[in-house]
């Protein structure tokens, strides 16, 4: 069985230069959730000035009909974005919390220190888990930053080992920017299964340069089965310009249950909803399936 959570309407949304209309939030989430996935990325609670694709969160949550089946999972930056989410405990199972592997990526993406933001977190988590919330905490440019070239997983492991110590559960490595390789990622996971036993490692990759999927299936090589990803490829990066979405959905469940792999998620209903968004948003999506349609092997 391979663990999907479906990120795009948070992860995929908010990189939306046009806003989407709450209702039509509130509908492609409910189609999402009724796919068969089981993790579902719904919102942010960050500032609204900030990120005003998410403005209403809030409302989204509160609205949005999601079976009892699926984890709900809400993005939080801090204790201010943990504070104003507590009063809709009741709508979500799961936080995500983020902070960069390098100190010149933090420092654009959230103007603090690697230092500052893990620091902020431990706090996060451990009051997240005090709630009875599951944890995860996703680490940005893990495989390359567009500042800093390389990154040493080392750093990486060190980072996980202080989240994981602070109360997380799982720990995503972000390709946030589609800087790694297959031959990279297969050795990075093969080394952080061996530094951070009993963690569920997740895969997040984007399809910044075509290399998403190759780089799925050198996870799996390498044993990872939970990965995140974003239905219709939407998402993306300000920096490369003109940087893609994460992989998409649907290519990432076709690929997996043509090789035999157990996603549970149905790829007609997934394809309806990332058809809905296409319509939503007007202009051609990046998914491939989404435009060529699932292999039809006329089984019988």
């Amino acid at each position: 069985m391979v663990r999907i959570r479906e990120v795009g309407p948070r992860d995929g949304f908010q990189n939306e230069p046009e806003v989407i209309a709450t209702d039509d939030k509130v509908r492609l989430v409910e189609k999402l959730a009724r796919t068969g996935v089981k993790r579902l990325e719904v919102t942010s609670f960050v500032r609204a000035d900030v990120i005003p694709q998410l403005a209403d969160g809030t409302e989204v949550l509160e609205r949005a009909d999601v079976p009892d089946d699926v984890s709900v999972t809400v993005l939080i930056p801090n204790e201010r974005g943990l504070d104003n989410a507590l009063p809709l405990r009741t709508r979500f199972q799961e936080i995500n919390c983020f902070l960069s592997a390098t100190e010149s990526h933090n420092k654009a993406n959230v103007n603090r220190s690697v230092e500052e933001s893990l620091s902020g977190l431990e706090t996060v988590i451990g009051r997240a888990r005090e709630e009875g919330l599951r944890a995860e905490g996703v680490i940005s440019v893990s495989f390359g930053c567009p500042y800093e070239g390389e990154v040493d997983p080392a750093r990486v492991f060190e980072i996980a080992e202080r989240l994981v110590a602070a109360g997380a559960e799982e720990i995503a490595f972000g390709d946030t920017t589609g800087m790694a390789n297959p031959k990279q990622v297969r050795e990075f996971f093969t080394a952080a299964a061996e530094a951070l036993p009993g963690v569920e490692l997740t895969a997040h990759f984007h399809n910044t340069r075509g290399q998403a999927l190759a780089n799925v299936f050198a996870a799996l090589e390498a044993g990872c089965r939970s990965f995140e990803s974003s239905f219709g490829e939407l998402g993306g990066c300000p920096v490369p310009k003109g940087a893609t979405g994460n992989v998409a959905t649907e290519d990432l469940v076709s690929m997996l249950h043509e090789m035999g792999y157990d996603t549970g998620i149905d790829m007609s209903k997934l394809l309806d909803a990332a058809a809905d968004a296409q319509k939503v948003l007007g202009r051609p999506l990046g998914s491939h399936v989404l435009i060529a349609g699932p292999v039809d092997w006329h089984r019988a």
